[in-house]
Parts: C-alpha cells; sequence; structure tokens
C-alpha cells in the first residue's frame, strides 16, 4: 500500500505533464525553432563575422565578438521560445508552457555562458567552466537545486568565528573565480584603451592600467566573499600566517617597487638599460618583474626590486642620444692632421652616426710604444639597436679607409741589444 500511494503521485506526474498534448507540441515548437535558428544563422554567421575581425589593438574583446558571431543559433533559438512563452502565456496554463519556459533558460544560460568562457583561452579550461555552469544552471531551472544545496550546507564544520560548510567554500571559490574573471576581463579592456591614449605617457599608461586592474580585482574579491557570508576581518590572521609561511613579503616588495618605479618613471617601456651583466630595452612592465630583450634575443624577467636596489644604467632616461667612443693607433710616419680629418670624415658617412646633433671629433691621445694613439667619437641615437655592432662598422670603414689613403695601423715592435758578442753556429749538413 505505501509503494502505491509513492508510484501514484509519479503516475500523475507523467500523464499531466510528460504525456499530455501540450508537451508534444512543445516539443515541436521547441525542434521548429532550432532548425529556424540553424538556418538563418548559416546565413548571417559568415558575413557578421568577417566584419568583426576588422577590430583592431583589443584581442580580448574580438574573441567575445567572434564567439557571439560563432553562436547566433543560441541567440535566435532563445528569441524564439521567448516569443512562443509570450504567446502562449496568453492563452495556457503554466502546466501547458513549462517545457517552453525550461528550454528558453537553458538556451539563454547556454548562449551566455558559451560567449563569455571564450575569453579562456585554454579550450578545455573553457569547455569545463561552461559546462559546470550551464549544469548548474539546469539543475536550478528544473527545481532540483533545493535538496542538492542542503545536502552541501548540511556538510559543514565550525571554526569558532564562523561557519564553514561545503556549500560556502564552493560559493566562494565560484564567485571568486567568476567575478576576478569579470574584472580581468574589464580591464583589458580598459588597459587597451588606455594604451590608445595619445596624451599620456608610457609610464603613466602602464600605472594606469594596473591600478585599474588591481582595483577591479579587489573589488570582485571583497564581493564575492561578502556575498557568500564570509567574515572578511576573520581572514585577517589567516592571510597574515600565510604571507608569512609562503614568503610573501618578496611578492609584495616587487609589487610595490613595481609602483614607485611607475611613479617616478625611472624607466618605461623602450628604454635601453643596463644592469649588472644585462644589457637591453625594455619590453615591459609587469606587476612583479620588468621584462628585458637583449640583442642575442634572450628575455630576462627581472624583479622589480632590483631597479629599486641596484645601480641601474638607462641610456635613454632624459635621451637617445648615446656617444660612443673609439680608440685607434697609427705609426709614427703618418700625418695625425690627416688621420684626424680621415677618421672624421669616415665616421661621419657611416649611417647611424648622427651628425647634426654633434659632429664626431677624433683627438690625439698619446704618443705610444708602437703608434700614435687617437679616440674617435661620434654619436648615436638608436642604443636599442645595439653598440658593439656600430662600434665594428665604424673600425671596419676606417680599415678601408686609411688603407685608401696608404696610412698604416702598426702591430708591436720590440728591439733587443745585446750586451755581449753572441756567437751563431750552424749545424753540420747531412
Amino acid at each position: 500500500m505505501d509503494f502505491m500511494q509513492m508510484v501514484r503521485p509519479l503516475e500523475i506526474w507523467l500523464r499531466t505533464f510528460v504525456l499530455s498534448e501540450w508537451t508534444f507540441y512543445q516539443l515541436g515548437i521547441i525542434a521548429a525553432g532550432y532548425v529556424f535558428a540553424s538556418f538563418v544563422a548559416s546565413r548571417t554567421e559568415p558575413a557578421m563575422e568577417s566584419r568583426a575581425r576588422r577590430i583592431k589593438g583589443n584581442p580580448d574583446l574580438l574573441r567575445v565578438i567572434i564567439a557571439f558571431m560563432r553562436r547566433l543559433k543560441w541567440l535566435f533559438l532563445t528569441l524564439w521560445l521567448w516569443l512562443a512563452s509570450v504567446i502562449l502565456k496568453q492563452g495556457t496554463w503554466p502546466s501547458q508552457r513549462w517545457l517552453i519556459a525550461t528550454a528558453l533558460s537553458l538556451a539563454a544560460a547556454w548562449f551566455i555562458i558559451s560567449v563569455l568562457t571564450k575569453i579562456i583561452r585554454n579550450p578545455t579550461l573553457s569547455r569545463l567552466v561552461a559546462m559546470v555552469s550551464w549544469g548548474y544552471l539546469a539543475v536550478y531551472a528544473t527545481g532540483l537545486d533545493g535538496p542538492i544545496l542542503s545536502a552541501l550546507d548540511a556538510a559543514a564544520v565550525n571554526l569558532g568565528v564562523m561557519r564553514l560548510s561545503l556549500l560556502i567554500v564552493l560559493k566562494a571559490v565560484v564567485l571568486t573565480v567568476a567575478l576576478i574573471w569579470v574584472a580581468v576581463l574589464v580591464g583589458n579592456v580598459l588597459a587597451h584603451w588606455v594604451q590608445r591614449s595619445g596624451d599620456l605617457s608610457p609610464s603613466f599608461k602602464v600605472l594606469i592600467s594596473k591600478v585599474i586592474k588591481i582595483a577591479l580585482i579587489m573589488i570582485a574579491g571583497a564581493i564575492a566573499l561578502s556575498a557568500t557570508g564570509i567574515d572578511l576581518t576573520a581572514l585577517t590572521v589567516f592571510s597574515g600566517a600565510v604571507g608569512v609561511g609562503f614568503g610573501l613579503q618578496k611578492v609584495v616588495s616587487n609589487f610595490i617597487s613595481g609602483i614607485i618605479i611607475l611613479l617616478d618613471k625611472s624607466i618605461k617601456p623602450g628604454d635601453t638599460i643596463t644592469l649588472g651583466e644585462t644589457f637591453g630595452s625594455i619590453r615591459d612592465l609587469r606587476a612583479r618583474f620588468v621584462s628585458v630583450i637583449t640583442r642575442d634575443g634572450k628575455e630576462y624577467l627581472i624583479p622589480n626590486e632590483d631597479f629599486i636596489s641596484q645601480q641601474v644604467v638607462n641610456w635613454s632616461f632624459s635621451s637617445d642620444y648615446v656617444r660612443i667612443d673609439v680608440d685607434f693607433g697609427t705609426s709614427y710616419d703618418s700625418d695625425p692632421h690627416e688621420v684626424v680629418r680621415i677618421a672624421v670624415e669616415t665616421a661621419s658617412a657611416v649611417p647611424r652616426v648622427v651628425n647634426d646633433y654633434n659632429a664626431p671629433v677624433c683627438w690625439m691621445t698619446a704618443f705610444g710604444a708602437s703608434s700614435l694613439d687617437f679616440r674617435l667619437r661620434f654619436w648615436i641615437s638608436d642604443p636599442a639597436n645595439g653598440l658593439t655592432n656600430v662600434r665594428g662598422q665604424v673600425l671596419m670603414a676606417l680599415w678601408d679607409s686609411f688603407k685608401e689613403a696608404g696610412v698604416s695601423i702598426p702591430f708591436p715592435h720590440r728591439e733587443i741589444i745585446m750586451k755581449t758578442p753572441v756567437e751563431i753556429q750552424r749545424p753540420p749538413r747531412g
């Protein structure tokens, strides 16, 4: 008797909702809408996507727009189901349109989730997040969320200052990841907008971009934790212990150093710097490190703290012009006035040498042991393109000019004086 009482409500539900003629009507409407949406999307997606790909300079926004264009089928299906729901609402009971309403919620949820998750560059992670998010909304739309949430909330432990359940943990993780993800997306879009501004200096652009991203991420984290009912003051002791245990002092130090670098504008993207044995141009300023590209293609990720605590040579801090010295010597039978003239004319003809800023000069510096010593000085305006190569170009040009003018470059000579006669004997032949 008890079994029959349990089966009876299920039988009534099957006859009333599942096996009723209105259920088949709704299934037909959904199938027709899917065919219609697929047909319309196949005609409109290629043209709209080709126009969207003309967007330049904002890859994250472009990914969202392209994902939107490629899922127009679900948008058209959502519009079809919404229109059917509005029409059926005028002359039917809720029990005669429940399937349309559920399909409308699931289609709209899948459209929104599948578009937004395309921001995640990892395809596997993107699909996983999309399926998990849509699965939760599907459970919610079908009314099965109540028992599941109650079971998760029952699995809890008391920590004294707060009650921590599995439901709270899952809510905190999901909301935090979702809100931070949205904050990063909005921050990237705003950062690209700031980078296109022509009125701001490169360092100030980077500073504004980082402040926007950090502020949005902090706000997103605070909103997520507050929404789940977690007291933010209860996390202070825990966060302090984690910071000490995992050595986050260096992370904070590099972060603060990065802010100082951006504020005092000591370095900026594009500057040519020397730090220790590293010589290269700055590619990017990050929250924790500075990316420096060397001439041999290596990319050094140098902590921001090093730029505060160590001596940094910025070749282009206040000016892009750099002076280079080239030392050489000629034989004693050379005319030093003629050597100076040839050296200046030769250096002036090298393409990278800047003549309008400061013309090359050449000075005789010493009467050397084997040569007349000279120092040639010239200026360049592109140190990021290398110093050794332009120095080598000038030396090769000097070699050609001296050879053409008959000026010889000596090598060291040594004169040996014997104070006592030395007898030289030849070995006998044979």
